[in-house]
């Protein structure tokens, strides 16, 4: 990147180093979000503390569920916490506040507009004039390496320099905070370390107007890469289990041992069952599941069950290897545990006995395996089945699943969790479907 300085944007002369660690910017007490349901209160968020000062990037890190990008837009002021206080620089946080930007996963980027005028559009909607307006957007443009682009259009940008736009628009309006939301997570694995070593880079070396940095993400290495300090998240409800000081300075060499061993006890911290959290093996009527294919199940058995695994492998190790992130590899791991088939202890995974039979029987056997661990563990597989027998014609309609699942779960993830269960019940042949008419029924399923 170049080493233009970004006097055009802050008053203030960059410094050779990131500001130090002093005053509090941010304080978030007692902060919960749920939603109303017929069978009570449904809990994203549940009396969530966190503070941020200055010099400091922190990482909000959990699973899907954890509600980690509900409370970055809690602290945007984009959405009011159901209960709980949000201060800024003192004051309570009414609404978006001066001085706060955002980053986030999609690119946002208006397509009718150049880079330049994309950078300028939130300085515009403040109402900065034409002459200062331009002369910041290029220094924001310049700073973040995109300077000779500011006339193409978004369609002309790969993903990492249309996100390299993002950064520019939030940059340029002076924020005191920057605010991120997993800004590196739609970008392929190069290009998104290429991004993340030039902003620390920009934020070591003082050059970014900044004071603090709150990144959402699911990535542990990224998070152990980038941040001073990590909150981990439990999920539903969202809960914040651990705060996790790294100790070690920029830049940071990932094949370190000390970063390694980081690494695993995050692993452990987010493996570790927490009451009341749906890491637990026995799934209700009413449990959120994941999207997980019977591919990746299938095939998470096989790999484990055979060397140099053996039945057991370290989470950071297994992911690694397979090339798969948090959000990738705990949906597939906790799903194999709430079946049955393996067991998650201390950052590692354990395949039971039954996954061991499972990985060495052929296609038409591990069907009927797997038909009866379904029946066994997810109650909402069980109940579709037990209404198909009862009725007559064998046949029931999506909806009433999905009305009945409402009234545990959002709109939206009722649909996502019945949409897993017919993948998973017609692998297993357990009942059919019918996605045009929208019919479950027992016609092509052996008896």
């Amino acid at each position: 990147m170049p080493n233009s300085d970004f006097n055009v944007v802050s008053p203030v002369a960059p410094t050779s180093i990131a500001p130090r660690a002093d005053q509090e910017i941010l304080n978030v007490k007692g902060v919960s979000r749920g939603f109303k349901k017929s069978q009570g209160d449904l809990l994203v968020l549940d009396d969530v503390n966190l503070s941020l000062r200055e010099g400091e990037i922190v990482g909000l890190l959990g699973r899907s569920g954890s509600g980690k990008s509900t409370l970055l837009r809690i602290i945007a002021g984009l959405i009011e916490p159901t209960t709980g206080d949000v201060t800024y620089k003192g004051k309570p946080l009414e609404g978006p506040a001066d001085g706060v930007a955002m980053v986030f996963q999609t690119f946002a980027l208006f397509p009718w507009l150049t880079v330049l005028q994309n950078v300028e559009a939130g300085l515009e909607a403040q109402g900065v004039s034409a002459a200062p307006r331009r002369a910041r957007a290029l220094a924001a443009i310049d700073l973040i390496g995109l300077d000779g682009f500011e006339n193409a259009y978004p369609r002309e940008l790969s993903g990492g320099m249309r996100q390299r736009v993002g950064f520019a628009r939030a940059l340029v309006v002076d924020p005191t905070l920057l605010l991120m939301d997993e800004p590196f997570s739609a970008l392929d694995v190069l290009t998104a370390e290429n991004l993340r070593t030039d902003l620390l880079d920009l934020w070591t070396q003082g050059k970014m107007p900044i004071k603090s940095v709150l990144i959402v993400t699911h990535n542990i290495e990224e998070a152990v890469f980038m941040c001073d300090r990590i909150m981990v998240l439990s999920s539903n409800p969202g809960r914040v289990i651990a705060e996790i000081q790294v100790p070690f300075k920029h830049p940071r060499n990932r094949l370190d041992t000390a970063f390694r061993s980081l690494v695993d006890e995050i692993y452990a911290k987010m493996t570790a069952r927490q009451s009341g959290e749906a890491t637990k093996q026995t799934l209700e009527f009413g449990s959120r599941l994941p999207h997980v294919s019977t591919n990746l199940l299938a095939g998470l058995i096989e790999t484990l069950a055979a060397a140099p695994y053996n039945g057991r492998a370290d989470m950071p190790v297994i992911a690694r290897s397979l090339h798969l992130e948090v959000d990738d590899l705990f949906p597939i791991a906790e799903m194999l545990q709430h079946l049955g088939f393996a067991e998650l202890r201390e950052g590692d995974i354990y395949l039971t006995p039954s996954a061991h039979v499972f990985a060495d029987l052929g296609t038409h056997e591990r069907k009927m395996m797997f038909a009866e661990h379904l029946l066994k563990h997810v109650p909402l597989a069980a109940r579709i089945k037990k209404v198909l027998n009862e009725r007559p014609g064998h046949r029931a309609p999506r909806v009433r699943f999905e009305q009945e699942l409402e009234d545990f779960l959002t709109d939206g993830a009722a649909e996502d969790t019945l949409d897993s269960v017919i993948n998973w019940g017609r692998y297993g042949e357990v009942f059919s479907y019918n996605d045009q008419t929208e019919l479950f029924s027992l016609e092509d399923v052996e008896s």
